[in-house]
Order: C-alpha cells, then sequence, then structure tokens
C-alpha cells in the first residue's frame, strides 16, 4: 500500500493572503467558504490538503466537475417508502463532507446549478433532499473551497457573490522566493518523511492556534464604530447589497480571534475588506476588478492610526 503525504500547510512560500483565507475558513466555517483564483502550479490544492491536515478530525471531500446532483445531495428510495413505508435515505457527497473540507477544482467548470446548491446548503448548514413529496434533511457544515484558473472561465456575478473570500493567487516574482519553492518540493519528493518531521513542530503550533481562535471567536466583540465603518466603507465603494457588510464584520471577528485579541480593531475592517468585496464590485464592461486602496484606507484611519475604537 502506498502512503500518501500532504506537504506542510507551514512550508509553502509566500501566498499568504491565500492561505489567510484558507485559516479563516478553518476557524469559522459560517464564512462562507472561499474562492482562490490564479495560475496553473501556484500551491491552490497543495494549500486546501495541507490545511485539512493541520485538523486531525478533517478530512477533504473531492466534488469533481462532472458530479450529477444525486451525488451530491444524495437520493431518497421511493421503493422503500412504497414498499416498506420507510424513508431510506441514500448519502451523497454532502453528507461525507458534514464537518470536513469540500474540495472543487476548476469550480468554474461545474455547472451553475450544482454550484448554486452547494452555496445554499454552505450557507444554511443543512441539506435538504425532497422527491415526489417525501423529503429528508441531515447536517451538513462543512468549509467550502473553490480553485480555479481564470484564463478557463469565469464563474458568474452571481454565484461569485455568494462566496464569503475570495483570494487571487500569482507564482513567486522574486529570484529567492521562487529557489525556495523549488528547494522545499524537491527536498519533499526525494523523502517525505524527513521533510515532514522539519516542520512538524510549526504545524502543531499552527493546528493549536486554529484551535484556540476557535474558541476565542465567540468571546470576539465589536463597537458600533466598527459596524459604521462596514456599512460607509460598502457605500462609498458602490457594493451592492447587505451581504458583503455582514461579512466583513464576520471575517474581522475571525481575525480578531487568529490575532487572539477579543476586540474588533480598524485594521481587521480593512484586512477583511480586501477578501470580501473585490469580488463584490461594480465592474464596468471588459474591465478587472479594482479595490480602491486609498478610499479604503481613508475611511479605515482614525485619529490614533485605528488601533483603538471609541466606546
Amino acid at each position: 500500500m502506498v502512503t500518501e503525504y500532504n506537504y506542510p500547510f507551514s512550508a509553502i512560500v509566500g501566498q499568504e493572503d491565500m492561505k489567510t483565507a484558507l485559516l479563516l475558513n478553518a476557524i469559522n466555517p459560517k464564512l462562507g467558504g472561499v474562492l482562490i483564483r490564479g495560475e496553473k502550479g501556484t500551491a491552490k490544492s497543495t494549500a486546501v490538503r495541507a490545511l485539512a491536515s493541520l485538523m486531525p478530525e478533517m478530512k477533504v471531500v473531492n466534488l469533481p466537475v462532472g458530479v450529477t446532483e444525486d451525488r451530491v445531495v444524495g437520493t431518497l428510495s421511493l421503493e422503500s417508502a412504497i414498499q416498506e413505508g420507510k424513508r431510506r435515505f441514500e448519502p451523497g457527497l454532502l453528507a461525507e463532507a458534514d464537518q470536513n473540507l469540500l474540495y472543487i477544482d476548476e469550480i468554474n467548470l461545474l455547472d451553475d446549478h450544482i454550484v448554486d446548491l452547494l452555496l445554499d446548503v454552505a450557507a444554511m448548514g443543512v441539506n435538504r433532499v425532497e422527491r415526489e413529496g417525501i423529503s429528508y434533511s441531515h447536517p451538513s457544515r462543512f468549509v467550502l473551497v473553490g480553485t480555479m484558473n481564470p484564463e478557463e472561465g469565469q464563474l458568474r456575478p452571481q454565484l461569485l457573490d455568494r462566496f464569503g473570500l475570495v483570494t487571487d493567487v500569482k507564482g513567486e516574482q522574486e529570484t529567492a522566493d521562487r529557489v525556495e519553492v523549488i528547494s522545499r518540493r524537491l527536498d519533499f519528493e526525494e523523502d517525505p518523511e524527513p521533510f515532514l518531521e522539519k516542520y512538524r513542530k510549526e504545524e502543531e503550533k499552527l493546528t493549536a492556534r486554529i484551535l484556540k481562535a476557535k474558541k476565542l471567536f465567540h468571546m470576539v466583540s465589536y463597537s458600533k464604530d466598527i459596524l459604521m465603518l462596514a456599512a460607509q466603507i460598502g457605500i462609498s465603494l458602490h457594493v451592492d447589497g447587505h451581504r458583503a457588510d455582514i461579512c466583513m464584520v464576520n471575517t474581522a471577528r475571525t481575525l480578531a480571534a487568529w490575532e487572539g485579541r477579543t476586540e474588533v480593531i480598524r485594521e481587521d475592517i480593512r484586512r477583511a475588506a480586501s477578501y470580501v468585496l473585490p469580488h463584490r464590485m461594480h465592474k464596468r464592461p471588459f474591465s478587472d476588478e479594482v479595490l480602491d486602496w486609498e478610499e479604503l484606507d481613508r475611511l479605515c484611519s482614525g485619529e490614533d492610526g485605528g488601533r483603538h475604537e471609541k466606546e
């Protein structure tokens, strides 16, 4: 039997935004998942599998592009219901994904209906199956991660907006960083066990920090000024609806917990905005999504540099 080894999360060079977005969703699965966009070979899949390795109770459930709806949600046996008067549910991938990480590579190539269904279940935490007047439901709380190469097509804006966080990744552009990427990967492929041992303590520290942040999240508070700031950012940057505002505050709370704090500060909102807003910005035809950082910095700056909030 061939042993499969996952590359350590702490050994991934750079890609800090991607790693933070994944960690935030591990801490708080209710953020609504993360979509990672980027060119091939930028450690997207590696990071997803590495994240699951940090959480002993978590596994990666892969959802293939050509999957059918019944395989995703599960099926109800009508024959059992008619003949035996009992509902017999055949679980699908959403049942397997409960308390785990649901991973969809090339999510932009997945049928829109399936993507919409997944996002609904991710938001509600419950999968409901109805067939011919017979219904069945079960918990399905998971970390949803989609990866895609934008060169191969985009997600529809309506679906893109449903993802809590979005982050873009690119290959490292500094020679020293690229050399480190190559060196670490070759060492891992040559002999994975000593490589994993080298990063074991760092991995254990990350796991402990995630678990601590999970507990701390429920104690993180925010002031009315923070709510006003989130609203002002949404208005000033012309973001539709209120989904982004709510997600911005929840992401800021999760960032605070990750940093070991029990109160949201303005910098948390600023960082949260970088994940929550770019895919929800108004976009002109043939133009890219651009976050107005100058305006965001202006809104987030305070008399004391935004380090503390007024009571």
